[in-house]
């Protein structure tokens, strides 16, 4: 079980990275767009936060 935590954070770290990279590599991205990323992060947060937790019990 703890190997499938294990790649599941590692892929949401990278979906985060990816995002990250897209926000700070485009300097006109619309407000709405701006949003949308940041709800987005939002989500991979809380699932990170989620699996932090599974992997410690």
């Amino acid at each position: 079980m703890e190997d499938k935590i294990e790649i599941t954070i590692a892929y949401y770290n990278k979906k985060g990275q990816d995002i990250l990279d897209t926000v700070n590599s485009n300097s006109n991205l619309t407000p709405d767009e701006i949003i949308r990323y940041g709800e987005e992060m939002a989500i991979i947060e809380y699932k990170l936060t989620a699996l932090e937790v599974a992997k410690e019990n």
